[in-house]
């Protein structure tokens, strides 16, 4: 399997608190900074700026993965999206994606569906310029300022609420609601996503006790890498319930990066009931047990590993979104109550 570059720094990267703002929405007539009330629909702040939407947005393409999946969970159809070229399904799209497609009538065989775009080497300006959107989202992307620059020539573009896809599932979901006018939407699907993440623990107190780490353990290179600050998957983890082991939140305080490469000869001062990691289709629990160095971590030695070996299934957290989570909740989080339960009892 061949990764891009940029599929590589978006599949680990860093989920840190957006450095953006999103303001106004359909009826309210305003902005911040945006000019006097009434003059727009509505502006988005983000990394580059701020993108101020004229007329409602109709014709409404994106770029990068979250955004189309976060149009999807608001009940909106993009012109265009990129085809899903790691962890997807046979469609080049996603299980999440294909069924909500199907629910608001523009599954891939209706002519509702949206226009698919490769991303493999880098943005697809053309075909993007072909379907004439009248706004393009890239609130969770690693767009660059010359990209950014290049995108608003085809259409208003709203650009990453923070660099190299560090922008928050929740974050993204504000902006997508405040330029499509369905701020209050995005508001009450936040909160019922949050309150069916955290009932996972409410629910099973061996989750809400359990203590994690979230990172890769190579079996290829006997490598150890730990996801740290609000990466994606240590905040889901969170959001389930539970604590993250004090030997990474002790190490990792004045981090700079969202992952910390991990000596393998303190394998052993990896303390936690349960470790995730991702990896290779067909991995198993037992591998990991068998490697003499990953047996000196606690948790894998008492059997608390939690494997995503699916791409598909690593996609659905690393990538998290609002459209997502719910399929996560349904597909992976029983797996996570087992193991917390076979270790914590």
């Amino acid at each position: 399997m061949n990764l891009s570059r940029r599929t590589l720094v978006a599949l680990s990267v860093l989920a840190a608190p957006a450095l953006a703002s999103c303001s106004g929405s359909a009826g309210d007539g305003g902005a911040d900074g945006g000019g006097a009330a009434g003059d727009h629909y509505a502006a988005v702040t983000h990394f580059y700026g701020e993108t101020v939407i004229e007329a409602e947005p109709v014709r409404i393409a994106t770029v990068s993965w979250v955004n189309a999946d976060t149009m999807l969970a608001l009940g909106l159809v993009p012109i265009g999206m990129p085809t899903v070229t790691w962890g997807g399904n046979g469609n080049g799209s996603t299980d999440w994606i294909d069924t909500k497609l199907e629910e608001l009538g523009a599954g891939w065989d209706t002519d509702g569906a949206p226009t698919q775009y490769d991303e493999s080497d880098g943005i697809n300006y053309d075909e993007i310029a072909a379907l004439t959107p009248d706004l393009i989202i890239a609130a969770y992307s690693g767009v660059t300022q010359e990209e950014y620059d290049q995108l608003t020539r085809i259409a208003p573009t709203i650009g990453p609420l923070a660099p190299n896809y560090t922008a928050s599932w929740e974050d993204t979901l504000a902006a997508v609601g405040a330029a499509t006018g369905r701020s209050e939407e995005a508001a009450t699907l936040a909160e019922q996503i949050s309150a069916d993440l955290a009932a996972v623990g409410e629910e099973n107190p061996a989750v809400a006790g359990a203590t994690f780490i979230a990172g890769t353990l190579g079996l290829a290179d006997s490598s150890i890498a730990l996801y740290v600050g609000e990466d994606t998957r240590p905040r889901f983890f969170t959001a389930l319930g539970m604590t993250q082991a004090e030997v990474v939140t002790e190490n990792t305080e004045d981090a700079e990066n969202f992952y910390l490469e991990w000596s393998s000869e303190r394998a052993d001062e990896l303390d936690s009931d349960l470790f995730y990691t991702w990896a290779a289709p067909g991995s198993s629990i037992d591998d990991f047990q068998a490697d003499p160095l990953f047996a000196q971590i606690p948790a894998v030695d008492a059997g608390g590993v939690v494997l995503t070996d699916d791409d598909h299934l690593t996609l659905s957290i690393s990538a998290a979104n609002a459209l997502s989570l719910p399929w996560a909740l349904e597909h992976f989080v029983p797996t996570v109550v087992e193991v917390a339960q076979s270790v914590r009892g």
